[in-house]
């Protein structure tokens, strides 16, 4: 058991633990953080393609699952808030329409500023560290973790690249012989992520269950009559990219991008942002040639029946220099082989699919559900329950979630501002 009592204990070293533990530290508190996996802040390295899409110029709350939660959260000034935040660990940012990105273009320049920053803070970091319990002395005014870590230092051979020594490490931690130790705080952090039941449950926190967010749709298009196709309809498309506005009728969200065709259903940015919104038993309505008005489709259509002596029925080619041949065939299937162009052209500006739920879950961007705003201060992100003193919550543990672009970390980084500054100033302020 250690001889100090740490001001702030911080359960999870990712983006809104880490930047909870930074502003914190510079508050002048001394800063503990608990991390599960063997290395702080791993989660980062993935995001973006690898390069860390960090923030948006524009964080309008109108993105997030409670805009109007969100937009008390992060406050007046986002943007301007992250800015100052990164300027201040010398991370140089570029934006990419409008996404922010570190000039560098490369994830891990994100995660050394963040861990850099922690040293030079003064932060401590317990890795490959889970809490199993905790307890609060009201008498000492102290929080109390149980945690469990391996008995021995992982240890990975030396000379191998960053990714097999991750491996190793991963290997030895699950194989590794755990013993039990506490670590003494006045006041706890949950900065767990988006699948954090299980720390939720150690203080006794109502806890809404996560489903997967931001990831692929399963859907399966349907004729004129809004009837399901055969599911051949899309292993022809499978891997094809296009250009297309994606829509749920009847609720007025909208968006146009990229969207990927899966022999399951629709991947891509747009996709991601659906999986927010649709559900099983829903309808997307998908645009094919965005650039084109109903109206400026007909023309073209029309112009190309004088262009073809031949019928663009069973013809994919007609379509060449318009629809790729793969997405042709779609638009086929979806009229069952009518050819006149009134069909056509509605096929293409409105090809209906039935989503049937989400796919490829396991690279949820992030997770819907968390610790219910109901229990949470706004203005400190403090768990608001006597029985709870001195206990934060910030980034995905909370039930927050947001659309593709930058906003969910511009939530962690904001939320975990909010809330290292208030749990230091509140530690301040009891001792």
């Amino acid at each position: 058991m250690p001889s100090s009592i740490y001001d702030i204990a911080i359960i999870g070293g990712g983006a809104s633990g880490l930047a909870a533990a930074i502003v914190a530290a510079r508050e002048g508190a001394r800063v503990l953080v608990i991390e599960r996996d063997v290395e702080a802040g791993l989660p980062l390295l993935a995001t973006g393609n690898g390069r860390c899409n960090l923030s948006n110029e524009s964080l309008d709350p109108a993105h997030y699952l409670h805009p109007g939660i969100a937009s008390r959260v992060m406050g007046p000034t986002p943007e301007r808030d992250i800015a100052e935040f990164f300027d201040s660990l010398g991370l140089i940012r570029t934006s990419i329409d409008g996404r922010l990105y570190p000039i560098t273009r490369r994830a891990e320049s994100v995660r050394d500023v963040l861990l850099g920053s922690c040293t030079r803070e003064n932060v401590a970091i317990e890795r490959a560290c889970t809490p199993v319990a905790a307890r609060y002395d009201k008498a000492a005014r102290t929080w109390s973790l149980e945690c469990q870590r391996p008995t021995q230092p992982l240890k990975a051979k030396a000379g191998v690249d960053a990714k097999a020594k991750l491996r190793a490490l991963r290997r030895a931690l699950r194989d590794a012989k755990m013993a039990h130790v506490a670590f003494q705080a006045r006041a706890v952090i949950i900065a767990a992520g988006g699948k954090s039941s299980s720390i939720a449950d150690i203080f006794s926190l109502p806890y809404l269950a996560a489903s997967p967010v931001l990831c692929p749709l399963a859907a399966t298009p349907c004729d004129t009559a809004g009837l399901p196709l055969e599911s051949s309809a899309l292993k022809a498309l499978d891997g094809q990219r296009i250009h297309a506005t994606l829509s749920l009728p009847g609720s007025g969200w909208a968006e146009t991008g990229e969207v990927l065709f899966r022999a399951y259903g629709i991947s891509g940015i747009v996709a991601f942002n659906a999986s927010r919104r649709a559900h099983a038993g829903d309808t997307l309505e998908l645009d094919l040639l965005p650039e084109l008005s109903d109206a400026a489709l007909h023309t073209e259509l029309e112009r190309r029946v004088s262009m073809h002596a031949a019928s663009p029925a069973h013809n994919p080619s007609w379509f060449d220099g318009l629809l790729a041949r793969p997405v042709a065939l779609l638009v086929f299937a979806v009229t069952q082989e009518q050819a006149d162009l009134e069909s056509l052209g509605h096929a293409i500006k409105h090809a209906l699919f039935a989503v049937t739920g989400t796919a490829d879950e396991q690279s949820a961007q992030v997770h819907r559900g968390g610790i219910p705003f109901d229990i949470v201060n706004l203005a400190t992100l403090g768990i608001d329950s006597p029985q709870s003193p001195q206990l934060f919550v910030c980034g995905e543990a909370l039930d927050m979630d947001a659309d593709c672009g930058g906003f969910n970390l511009a939530w962690a980084w904001l939320s975990g501002i909010r809330a290292g500054r208030a749990a230091a100033r509140a530690d301040q302020e009891t001792r």
